[in-house]
């Protein structure tokens, strides 16, 4: 490929389904520096049963598709992907391979050590798999896949302390290979709080606790029903709102059907500052995250959390100021919520906090000026010159 002088990015993403992940990688690719990098992005399709985040956003960045990269492990689809890579990279040339997401990681990394451009790799973890998703033979298999790929990593970035933490304690890379890079994100103008509701045909003057993400296991939207119940039982005219769609949805409809008049299912929505703006308390009943950007899009809303205390939310959501965490126990988190719909003082303030704190730590200007600063580190250390005809990084 004939040089222009830029850092030539090949990132790489198994598919962009509503969530975090593809917030962050469309973010960037929306931001970065055009005149210092040629960043491309990869991936595959998104399910059926999945929100995709291009459509849902009317996206205008370009991607370029992979056959066979996608969420489900398939070996022939897998040796397509990975034949695919392996072309496009020595295509590009690439002077830095960045994946995201487990099959994605995987398969970008042994692409890059395959195609012999001698690229730098970096890997982001936006959380990880080891707890929650499992049995106790397939997370012995992922440690020690993980641990293998780290070895041939340059970087290992994680999207909070915590995340990072459980990587090492797993014996996954070595501490100086891992960089905290936190999520950015910008939502759109928060409406008030009349004009949110009447769009969302909600009541105007009802307590409101919405679920936003995606209806899958490990979110446990079932712990969120249970938890929901317990909040009837005092505050009888509170509503719910579950904003989002999965593979749990029919089995959620079905849980509800005795509570159909308290509950308000919106599908996918691009619009979720709409959503926060129509809420009094975000709830998240998750049994693993990384750093959920609901819980960030929230605060910038003004909207105050309760959320298990998993993965990083504790480097979100600051708990007794911004929010309140709890354990996984239905009943707490329903406590917990209750005394935010209960004490409106108490939830303003909080509330309040969470705007401020979240605008100035989570800002998608934050995230990107991190990001390059990654790419030019990884090039100088590995005395990569992007203006060279062939550049001459060591595959390692």
């Amino acid at each position: 490929m004939k040089p222009d002088g830029r850092i030539r990015v090949m990132e790489i993403i198994a598919r962009l389904n509503v969530g975090g992940p593809a917030t962050q990688v469309t973010g960037l690719c929306e931001r970065l520096n055009q005149a210092e990098f040629d960043h491309r992005l990869y991936t595959g399709h998104v399910d059926a049963d999945e929100g995709d985040h291009l459509d849902l956003n009317a996206s205008a960045v370009r991607v370029r598709r992979v056959a066979g990269l996608g969420r489900a492990v398939k070996p022939l689809d897998d040796y397509r992907a990975l034949s695919g890579l392996i072309g496009a990279m020595r295509e590009f040339r690439p002077h830095v391979v960045h994946t995201r997401t487990a099959k994605a990681g995987a398969l970008g990394r042994v692409a890059s050590l395959l195609s012999g451009v001698g690229a730098a790799r970096v890997h982001v973890f936006h959380g990880h798999l080891l707890h929650g998703y499992f049995s106790p033979v397939k997370r012995a298999l992922y440690v020690r896949s993980e641990r293998l790929l780290a070895s041939r990593s340059d970087r290992l970035v994680t999207v909070g302390s915590r995340v990072r933490d459980d990587l090492l304690e797993a014996g996954i890379g070595r501490p100086e290979q891992y960089v905290v890079i936190r999520p950015g994100v910008q939502i759109a103008t928060v409406p008030d709080r009349t004009t949110a509701r009447l769009a969302l045909g909600l009541p105007p003057d009802v307590p409101v606790v919405a679920f936003v993400g995606r209806l899958t296991q490990i979110k446990r939207p079932d712990r969120f029903v249970e938890a929901a119940r317990a909040v009837l039982q005092r505050v009888p005219d509170c509503h719910f709102v579950i904003c989002g769609g999965g593979e749990l949805q029919e089995e959620v409809e079905r849980s509800i059907q005795a509570l159909r008049q308290s509950f308000h299912l919106l599908g996918w929505r691009k619009d979720v500052e709409t959503v926060y703006a129509a809420t009094d308390v975000v709830l998240l009943t998750s049994d693993n995250e990384g750093t959920p950007l609901t819980l960030i899009e929230a605060g910038m809303a003004g909207t105050p959390s309760v959320s298990t205390r998993v993965g990083s939310v504790a480097e979100i959501v600051k708990d007794g100021e911004t929010g309140l965490l709890a354990s996984n126990d239905a009943d707490e988190l329903a406590e917990m919520t209750v005394r935010l719909l209960t004490d409106p003082m108490l939830a303003r303030r909080m509330g309040e906090a969470a705007r401020h704190w979240t605008n100035a730590s989570f800002s998608v200007e934050r995230l990107v000026a991190d990001t390059e600063a990654l790419y030019r580190s990884l090039v100088q250390e590995r005395g990569i010159d992007a203006s060279r005809p062939e550049h001459e990084g060591v595959s390692r």
